[in-house]
């Protein structure tokens, strides 16, 4: 915030001012996009530099960033401080954490470069070599690490039709948004069979998701009227984009707000499960709506035990991933109901407010426009709300009793009417 604040980080050279400069802060370290001020027009090359480490923080984590420096100064750290890494990284195991913290940066690094180097050749031609260079690496970190910041005022919109630059980022945050144990289990392993059942719900998820809203957005949106003048390869580009981006990447190559109802509701739902977990993506996670749905399936049939590919998953794990989407679900209600008093008197519609308060709170990123009119106790309201949603409702919970004693009473057990 204080370096958001200086006049020096402004295009105009006057302060942005400390909540708008907290605001954006805050954005940032949560991976969320979600922005009151434009990055690329409202900040000068030295705001921009901020805005991009504090993203690579945010996303990457500060303790894999902490471990890696610790690492290169030769400290050697304890099974206290292996087993305090082991939830940044969601491993199963406090070995090789060391060696997997290393592994994580790297392959973002080496992510990151690749992509810049393609969109800086490619859009040298159009900005010259150095702001091309720039862009490039501005947007790449953006993409892997799930955040959507741009030097562009209306996103990605310019490249609708653009092949290479709707590929490339979308390939980096949805490589970003699957996790880093997938990744590395998919290169260590590099066999589907092989691979951990974490890994399997992950990627079976996330491809349905990406291939059922690419169908789904691309029949509705052939009735809308705003997209009459697009060609099928403009359609197909713009369905596959804004299925992929909900997943808390946070670019649009389409104006959100002229997309028809059902298509915003239905990106609401997309933005709302999210990414995977241990990755640098937002929302309840794939593997926990998937786990709720083998749950609700193995309900249906009346069967003893949750079970994907042949492999049972534990009753705690089920519980844990109910607590997440219950307790995420009645943070998003709470702070639509807040947003739309406190915003009310613009007469915002409840849509609009329900879109961007799952956005921040998925570190999804996206807008109906409702963001860039907060007032001052809206700006809170969504800062506290991209952080609860950054850090993790079940997170909180934990952090909030984790001194308290398991209770040593067991009562009689007893029959509730359910439905």
């Amino acid at each position: 915030m204080i370096l958001l604040a200086l006049p020096q980080s402004s295009a105009d050279g006057e302060s942005v001012g400390l909540i708008d400069a907290l605001f954006m802060a805050v954005s940032a370290v949560c991976v969320t996009g979600l922005a009151v001020l434009e990055p690329g027009s409202d900040f000068s090359y030295f705001g921009q530099t901020v805005i991009l480490l504090l993203v690579q923080l945010g996303g990457l984590g500060f303790m894999i960033f902490g471990v890696t420096v610790a690492i290169l100064v030769g400290k050697v750290m304890g099974l206290k401080y292996r087993l305090l890494l082991q939830p940044t990284t969601n491993t199963f195991s406090a070995r090789g954490i060391f060696r997997l913290a290393m592994t994580i940066l790297l392959l973002a690094l080496a992510l990151e470069a690749v992509t810049a180097l393609i969109l800086t050749i490619h859009w040298s031609g159009e900005m010259g070599w150095v702001e091309a260079s720039y862009a490039s690496i501005f947007h790449s970190v953006m993409a892997f690490n799930n955040a959507g910041f741009t030097l562009f005022d209306n996103s990605m919109e310019d490249y609708l039709g653009d092949p290479l630059v709707n590929v490339s980022l979308s390939a980096l945050f949805i490589t970003g948004g699957l996790g880093f144990m997938v990744l590395v289990d998919l290169f260590r392993k590099r066999s589907l069979r092989k691979l951990s059942l974490h890994s399997k719900l992950v990627l079976v998820t996330s491809g349905s998701l990406l291939i059922g809203g690419f169908l789904f957005l691309f029949m509705v949106e052939l009735f809308n009227p705003a997209t009459e003048g697009l060609s099928l390869t403009e359609r197909l580009l713009a369905a596959y984009f804004q299925s992929a981006t909900p997943r808390s990447a946070g670019f649009n190559t389409v104006d959100i707000g002229n997309m028809l109802v059902a298509s915003q509701f239905f990106i609401i739902v997309l933005m709302f499960i999210g990414a995977s977990t241990g990755g640098t993506g937002g929302g309840i996670k794939t593997n926990t709506f998937a786990i709720i749905v083998l749950a609700t399936i193995n309900t249906f049939r009346s069967g003893h035990q949750v079970h994907a590919f042949h492999r049972k998953i534990a009753l705690e794990t089920v519980m844990r991933a109910l607590a997440v989407v219950v307790s995420s679900l009645a943070w998003i209600i709470g702070t639509t109901l807040l947003l739309s008093i406190t915003e009310g008197l613009h007469n915002v519609h409840f849509l609009t407010t329900l879109f961007d308060v799952v956005s921040g709170f998925s570190t999804a990123g996206l807008s109906m426009g409702l963001t860039e009119e907060l007032s001052p106790i809206g700006k809170i309201i969504m800062m506290i709300t991209m952080f609860v949603g950054r850090l993790g409702p079940l997170t909180l919970a934990y952090l909030l009793t984790y001194k308290q004693r398991p209770s040593r009473i067991n009562y009689p057990e007893d029959k509730v009417l359910i439905g």
